[in-house]
């Protein structure tokens, strides 16, 4: 077996294939998600298999598990995490919801932060204006964090910046280390 193969899913015991739509194994769609024509079966898949390339150029990996963030949904072992999506309305914006495996998920932010950035920042590669990510409500810092993605989304919108120019990549002078 190519040591590749396991990144996008292929005959590693446990994992689904990129190209299969397997309910069963995904979250179930949550509230962000219900004034939308949720993505099932190959329109589903296709655009998660572009989320792993995405998510591999952009580096939004899950360091619990240390794997590419987009291979969540094809775990096995976790069948209720992961991404679901969903056609708004106008059909050239789409929602992301993330559920993690744990109600305590200390990457929640980290990863949908990145999720956002890979998405939008890379919009040239599919066919959305705009991603729109949250966090499943069962999160325990989910209002904080949709917060968040909400303030990152507007400014999106209004500057075309996936950064706000008071935002750093390293601690603030507050943190001791």
């Amino acid at each position: 077996m190519s040591l590749l193969s396991g990144l996008r899913g292929g005959s590693d015991v446990g994992f689904d294939g990129y190209g299969a739509f397997v309910a069963d194994h995904l979250p179930d769609p949550g509230p962000f998600l219900s004034e939308t024509a949720v993505l099932s079966g190959a329109d589903h898949a296709a655009f998660h298999r572009l989320t792993m390339d995405l998510f591999d150029e952009r580096g939004v990996y899950d360091m619990t598990f240390g794997y590419n963030l987009a291979r969540l949904n094809l775990d096995h072992r976790h069948p209720d995490a992961g991404f679901r999506y969903g056609r708004e309305a106008d059909e050239q914006v789409l929602r992301a919801e993330f559920t993690p495996t744990t109600e305590f998920c200390p990457q929640s932010d980290t990863l949908t932060v990145g999720a956002f950035r890979a998405w939008n920042g890379l919009s040239e590669c599919h066919e959305y204006d705009l991603v729109r990510v949250r966090v499943s409500g069962e999160h325990h810092q989910s209002a904080d964090i949709n917060d968040k993605l909400r303030r990152l989304e507007t400014q999106y919108r209004q500057t075309g910046k996936l950064r706000a120019d008071d935002e750093t990549d390293s601690a603030g002078e507050d943190v001791p280390f």
